[in-house]
């Protein structure tokens, strides 16, 4: 058989890229105050700021789209989506949102009190946000291997079982929960063990506390399971996740990462206790539980969506897009998370730019050097997203410091990585010219959506 692995699709549309120039890109960074996040869509050559909710539907999909029943209560197509999710989870309860962070805000609300905890392995963005908005404390215990990016480790989204048990022991009366992120996205989009979901799971029911998994790229995990833990080699990539989901008590999803829509998520709960709590929330701040802010439309997307989600034969392809990036920028001595995760490659920008001082957030200069030098816009995993300006005007800092290239699923062909890798071999070769920056407005949460930077 041939060695290239081809994309499992045909093109049927395409959508134009607007070619920018460099003096184009420079002045287009500053207007939007040295923040890519502010730049216009138009003005990127390739976008892989996040893989949330901007890959392309499939022609199954949009077929689906017609067949949306628009009621208000009890539409047909909620009942589909929560056959297909019931399905897949094996809980009882589905409450569908807008997207996961609205699932996670319905959840916490519901469910949090100040000044508890939840320990994770890692919370991303918008969860750490949503609890400690609420007063909660997001508590990151992944294993060690989890935060070194040139270590080797098949599952370095593993929680640290010993660390979690000891937080339980000392302060399980603060905790309502577990949580666990599969994949592991502020780590390096790394897979999660079936052994470990199956250990923390029982760690936390010998403690009386439920699981909640934070499912985003759940068929991803799923897949890494099959190729990387033994015993799994031979298990569908559905059973593998049936399994998954069989250890948690609920879960949370933006469907626009493995679900394959551009809007959309939902909470599945195994048992009765947090349901009227967290269906009254929705009806407050989403809709009616039977469209929780949705459209028929998008219901009947995510039905299909969660299915060719798990199709093996994508999920080949995805992983291996990944690593064949993550094997160019090898080739060209940029350090990245190794090994490359499932939705993205994460660059260690302490490899490019090892001499910036961390008060000049090299991966947010690293990032805005992407999009000037090459129209690439990627997304800063470091000290802006994850570290605080405290009271006194000092900051806190992150562990990594990592660009995020997160690429939308079924858009992108190869032509567009060979591009990418080429852009950052020369960035390798000119980072003595790259400029830091520092912070001049920031709001208290989610800094990095909407902060404006100088020139340092």
């Amino acid at each position: 058989m041939p060695k290239t692995l081809i994309e499992p699709f045909r093109i049927k549309s395409v959508e134009p890229i607007r070619m920018t120039t460099r003096a184009e890109r420079e002045r287009l960074l500053v207007a939007a105050r040295l923040n890519v996040f502010q730049l216009r869509a138009e003005d990127v050559l390739i976008d892989w700021l996040t893989d949330s909710g901007t890959g392309a539907m499939s022609s199954r999909q949009w077929g689906a789209i017609m067949e949306g029943d628009e009621s208000y209560a009890g539409a047909r197509s909620f009942y589909r989506l929560q056959a297909v999710v019931q399905d897949i989870t094996g809980m009882k309860h589905f409450v569908p949102t807008h997207q996961g962070r609205a699932a996670e805000k319905v959840l916490f609300t519901a469910v949090c009190r100040k000044g508890e905890l939840v320990p994770n392995n890692s919370h991303f963005d918008t969860t750490r946000a949503n609890l400690e908005y609420l007063g909660v404390e997001a508590l990151d215990l992944v294993i060690p291997e989890g935060l070194q990016p040139a270590l080797l480790h098949p599952f370095k989204g593993n929680i640290d079982l010993e660390r979690a048990e000891a937080v339980l022991q000392v302060e399980g009366h603060r905790i309502p929960f577990g949580m666990i992120t599969v994949t592991n996205n502020t780590g390096g989009g790394q897979p999660v063990s079936m052994a470990n979901i199956r250990a923390y799971a029982q760690l936390l029911r010998q403690h009386g506390k439920p699981l909640i998994m934070d499912v985003c790229r759940f068929a991803e995990n799923a897949m890494f399971i099959k190729l990387r833990e033994p015993g799994y080699e031979n298990t569908p990539v559905r059973e593998i996740a049936q399994e998954m989901f069989s250890y948690a008590d609920g879960c949370t999803m933006s469907a626009k990462k493995d679900g394959m829509v551009n809007m959309g998520g939902f909470i599945a709960l195994r048992h009765d206790t947090w349901v009227d709590g967290v269906r009254n929330g929705l009806i407050m701040a989403e809709g009616f539980p039977t469209y929780g802010g949705l459209a028929g439309r998008d219901l009947e997307a995510m039905a299909v969506g969660l299915e060719e989600g798990l199709q093996e034969d994508y999920l080949r392809y995805r992983l291996r897009t990944a690593e064949y990036l993550g094997e160019r920028l090898e080739a060209a001595g940029v350090g990245f998370v190794k090994p490359t995760g499932g939705h993205a490659v994460y660059i260690d920008a302490r490899t490019v730019l090892p001499d910036m001082p961390v008060a000049h957030y090299p991966a947010w200069a690293l990032c805005n050097a992407l999009y000037l030098e090459g129209g690439i816009r990627g997304v800063e995993i470091g000290s802006v997203m994850f570290g605080k300006r405290l009271a006194d005007g000092s900051e806190t800092y992150h562990r990594m410091e990592l660009v995020r290239l997160a690429f939308p699923r079924r858009m992108y062909t190869q032509s567009h990585f060979d591009y990418a890798a080429e852009v950052i071999a020369e960035l390798r070769h000119k980072a003595a010219g790259i400029r830091g920056v520092r912070i001049v407005r920031q709001p208290p949460f989610l800094r990095h959506f909407t902060c404006e930077c100088e020139w340092v």
